[in-house]
C-alpha cells in the first residue's frame, strides 16, 4: 500500500463524500456557467455521484455508532460497486460519442433551460433539438466530459477497493 494514501483510505467515506460532491458541482457548473445542457447520459451519471454521496454519508454515521466500525470495509466495497457502476455509464457515453455504438434511442435532456427566445421560436414554429448522447460539446486533450467521468469513476472505484482492503489490514 502506499504511505501517502494512508490518511485518504482511513478517510475514504469522507473522501468520497467530497469527491461526488465535487464532480457534481463541476458538472452543475458546465451546465450553468458553460452553457451546455445535459443529455439523458449526462443525468444518469449524476444519478451514481447521488448514490455515492448518499452511501459514503450513511457509512460515515453507521460507522460511528457502537459496533459500526466493523462495517467500514462494507461500505468501501459498496462505494467501490457504485463508482464501478459509474465507470460503465460514463464507457458507454463515451464509446456513443465515439460512434462505437448506438447510445439510447431517447436521448433527451430533462434538465435543460429553455429561454424566452426558445420559446417565442417554438411559437413560430421552429423545432427544439435536445442534446444528443452522442455527441460531445466538450473535449479536453482528446477526451469529452464522458471520457473524463470514466476515467474518474474508475480512480475511485479504485480507491474504494483499496480502502476496503487497508480497513480489514487493520483488524
Amino acid at each position: 500500500m502506499i504511505k501517502g494514501l494512508d490518511p485518504i483510505l482511513h478517510r475514504w467515506r469522507l473522501s468520497a463524500l467530497v469527491a461526488s460532491a465535487g464532480m457534481l458541482a463541476i458538472a452543475h457548473g458546465f451546465q450553468t456557467f458553460g452553457e451546455l445542457a445535459p443529455c439523458a447520459l449526462c443525468l444518469r451519471q449524476r444519478e451514481v455521484y447521488w448514490v455515492a454521496v448518499a452511501l459514503a454519508l450513511a457509512g460515515m454515521v453507521l460507522t460511528r455508532l457502537q459496533g459500526g466500525a466493523k462495517f467500514r470495509p462494507a461500505f468501501n466495497l459498496g462505494l467501490a460497486v457504485v463508482f464501478a457502476v459509474g465507470f460503465g455509464v460514463a464507457a458507454y457515453h463515451a464509446g456513443a460519442e465515439w460512434k462505437w455504438w448506438p447510445g439510447p434511442s431517447t436521448c433527451a435532456s430533462t434538465g435543460a433551460t429553455v429561454s424566452l427566445e426558445a420559446l417565442t421560436g417554438l411559437l413560430d414554429g421552429a423545432t427544439v433539438r435536445a442534446p444528443a448522447c452522442d455527441q460531445a460539446p466538450w473535449v479536453f486533450a482528446g477526451l469529452s466530459m464522458a471520457g473524463w467521468n470514466a476515467l474518474i469513476s474508475l480512480a475511485l472505484a479504485a480507491l474504494s477497493l483499496a480502502a476496503a482492503f487497508y480497513e480489514r489490514g487493520k483488524r
